[in-house]
């Protein structure tokens, strides 16, 4: 009786620890599974690298510079409009569409100066595209000068790069592994609960023989 008792009193408390551990392999083999994911992904995936140029707007005599900020910007906008690129893609060596995925511009609001960054799984392209970009924007912002009376000087040029600047796979394995855990913390939140009623549906647990025996015996 005693070890039949014993069981039947172990038995649930066997049970509720198996409840609890099935959320929390779920929310382990998402963290796992992430992380494997991407840190392939990263290992995987070609380094790209960036370069960049600067060029600055500079004020005549007949300008100033509030002015040159102002053509600063315009000139950061359209660094990567038909016209020019149409130029670079010369002295850069790819097509148009090539440089338009690849470069970006940037105009700081506080100094009259434009970053012409481009990116490329080639460090020396990277630098070509950048130099290219900015050669040709250069050459048409000039052709204007004597109406806007602001001149676009180089600043300076893109160097090759020496380290890339996508992700390393320690990174991306980092991010793929909170991407699987907030995966399975999802799941664990809209997966059905068992309601009261479904619990009360159980069917009732039978004696054991042992504890039937003594039970009929006190009759």
């Amino acid at each position: 009786m005693t070890d039949n008792h014993a069981r039947h009193h172990r038995q649930p408390g066997r049970l509720t620890r198996a409840g609890l551990l099935r959320p929390w392999s779920l929310l382990a083999a998402g963290v796992l599974a992430g992380g494997l994911l991407g840190g392939t992904y990263g290992t995987l995936k070609a380094p790209t690298y960036t370069a960049t140029s600067y060029v600055v707007a500079v004020p005549s005599e007949k300008s100033d510079p509030a002015s040159a900020l102002g053509f600063a910007q315009a000139y950061g906008r359209a660094a990567t409009d038909l016209a020019v690129l149409g130029d670079a893609q010369v002295w850069a060596g790819v097509p148009v569409p090539t440089l338009r995925r690849s470069v970006r511009t940037v105009a700081s609001p506080d100094a009259p100066m434009v970053a012409v960054s481009a990116t490329s799984p080639r460090p020396g392209l990277a630098a070509d595209m950048a130099n290219a970009v900015t050669r040709a924007l250069t050459r048409h912002a000039n052709e204007t000068k004597a109406s806007t009376h602001v001149e676009l000087v180089q600043f300076s040029r893109a160097v090759r790069p020496t380290e890339p600047t996508s992700p390393s796979p320690t990174v991306t394995g980092l991010v793929g592994a909170c991407a699987g855990g907030l995966l399975g913390g999802l799941v664990l939140l809209v997966r059905p609960r068992r309601t009261g009623d479904e619990q009360s549906l159980r069917p009732a647990s039978v004696p054991g023989p042992a504890l039937a025996a003594d039970v009929h015996g006190q009759l």
